[in-house]
């Protein structure tokens, strides 16, 4: 199967069968991709549409529908409490493992409080990484929510989990069964307070172990994805 360079576009820009391209994406396919006019790549809407496009001086023809689907049957929402560092990485490493939803959160051990300009580069981020990782979705970056709020949020899902570090809890891969969404929390540093984990206990979080190792606030999220998309390799 040939390789095609992808583009995300909103899905304004679709009209019948032309995409309008935005000065910004025809930088991006003509300076730094170097692509010409007739070349071929691969257009997303980012909500599972995806088209083969020829490409002309600002729009693209739609040539045909691009089929290929490389992502999880399994919606991943991940609740992060936010590290002082290293979002970004643990955003653009969350695409890649096929998340769907990142649902950033201030806890009470969390210093980092996020401008709306940061905000708005992790969602491109997501946007990047959906391109370099050949995914057709991508992930929905939500505002900060305050600790309880995104419990609430979440309610209602009934596979969720909290990453606890240093207490008697099972292993996630030994406990982990497929669903059709499920809900992974991990902490930043120094982890969650005791309060903390008993609130998400009685919204029905399953306390679970990464292992006897401490590992970092982001690293943990990057291994706990992994444990759940390795089951659907």
């Amino acid at each position: 199967m040939p390789h095609y360079q992808r583009l995300v576009i909103d899905r304004t820009q679709k009209q019948d069968q032309l995409i309008t391209f935005t000065k910004p994406q025809q930088h991006y396919l003509y300076r730094v991709l170097r692509l010409q006019p007739k070349d071929k790549a691969i257009v997303l809407d980012g909500r599972g549409g995806s088209w083969l496009v020829e490409l002309g001086e600002a729009q693209g023809q739609i040539l045909q529908p691009w089929e290929v689907d490389n992502e999880l049957p399994i919606k991943i929402t991940l609740m992060v409490a936010l590290p002082k560092h290293g979002f970004d990485e643990v955003v653009h490493q969350a695409t890649e493992l096929g998340v769907g939803r990142v649902i950033p959160v201030i806890s009470d051990r969390t210093l980092l409080r996020p401008s709306p300009q940061k905000i708005q580069r992790w969602r491109s981020i997501a946007q990047e990484a959906t391109e370099q990782s050949e995914r057709r979705l991508v992930p929905q970056i939500l505002d900060p929510l305050a600790f309880r709020e995104s419990l609430e949020l979440t309610s209602a899902l009934e596979h969720k989990y909290i990453c606890t570090p240093r207490q008697d809890a099972p292993s996630l891969s030994d406990i982990y069964s497929k669903a059709l969404e499920v809900v992974v929390f991990t902490g930043c540093e120094g982890g969650f307070t005791d309060q903390e984990v008993e609130g998400a206990i009685a919204y029905n979080f399953q306390p679970v172990s990464l292992g006897k190792r401490i590992l970092r606030a982001v690293t943990a999220p990057l291994v706990i994805l992994s444990v759940i998309s390795s089951r659907y390799i």
